[in-house]
């Protein structure tokens, strides 16, 4: 645990990196940062405790026992019912901040905003409003912005893409989505990175168990390098995710979504909160 600037939190443990803060009365604050402290110790342990459960293809008659599992599992199934492969660890870093977000509201309603960010994914309570950068590349700088504010229903914010930590089927360089919990916007942003995608010689892939033995991905065919694209290849793969992101909009499992690739954007849901300015 250690204090950031800006009134943050810094939470680490192993692999899990997680950066909060609370707005509020100071009693409100500190007990929202202990309820978020004292949760985070266990987390950890209780997925290592089912991983090989959550590393397998999201199973209706096969539910994990643990809190944040059966959130990761629950965000998943929507899409195996559809015929979509994907695991619960799809939900992983989303379900984890939602599961932070939750111990902050439930220990301290004195809070009057609040956001838990796992590595990018973010569970949010906006309050009066909440400035939120956009990056297409982790390496570089933002590339745009967006404000939130809690009457627009939205709960967790996730991106993914191929410059993310995981490794993408698809060929997106970022995909941004918006939905009533970060663990739907986790899910929906990893699969419809894997919908921007189109047949192409400048695509070099691998086998997902040759760059990570101990990725869910096991021999399916990840994406390591992109060369030069045509602008048909670009658009055609934009269209593919767009057309997958517009589903999940329709099916009310996100509310919004941008696909960037090559320096094209497509937006669908409602792209209007993707429109937002930041505050002064």
């Amino acid at each position: 645990m250690q204090r950031l600037a800006g009134d943050r939190l810094h939470l680490q443990h192993g692999p899990i990196d997680v950066v909060l803060r609370a707005w509020g009365p100071p009693g409100a604050v500190a007990a929202a940062e202990a309820a978020a402290t004292q949760r985070f110790q266990t987390v950890l342990d209780e997925l290592v405790a089912e991983l090989p459960l959550l590393r397998r293809a999201a199973d209706p008659a096969a539910p994990p026992g643990g809190a944040i599992a059966r959130a990761m599992h629950a965000a998943c199934l929507p899409y195996t019912t559809r015929g979509i492969f994907v695991t619960p660890m799809a939900a992983v870093a989303g379900a984890v901040a939602d599961a932070l977000l939750f111990a902050i509201r439930n220990a301290a309603p004195g809070i009057t905003r609040a956001f838990v960010n796992d590595g990018g994914d973010i569970a949010m309570m906006a309050g009066d409003g909440l400035d939120i950068g956009l990056a297409v590349d982790p390496r570089g700088g933002f590339d745009g912005a967006l404000h939130l504010r809690a009457t627009d229903g939205i709960g967790g914010i996730a991106t993914s893409g191929r410059h993310g930590r995981s490794l993408s089927l698809g060929i997106a360089d970022a995909v941004t989505v918006l939905a009533r919990s970060a663990a739907a916007a986790d899910v929906a942003a990893t699969l419809i990175a894997n919908a921007v995608d189109v047949p192409s010689p400048a695509i070099t892939r691998r086998p997902a168990s040759a760059l990570d033995p101990d990725s869910d991905l096991g021999e399916r065919m990840v994406t390591v390098e992109i060369g030069a694209l045509t602008a048909t290849e670009i658009d055609t793969a934009l269209d593919a995710g767009a057309t997958f992101a517009a589903s999940c909009c329709r099916d009310g499992l996100i509310r919004a979504a941008a696909l960037r690739l090559g320096g094209q954007v497509r937006l669908a849901g409602a792209s209007s909160l993707l429109l937002k300015a930041p505050s002064p």
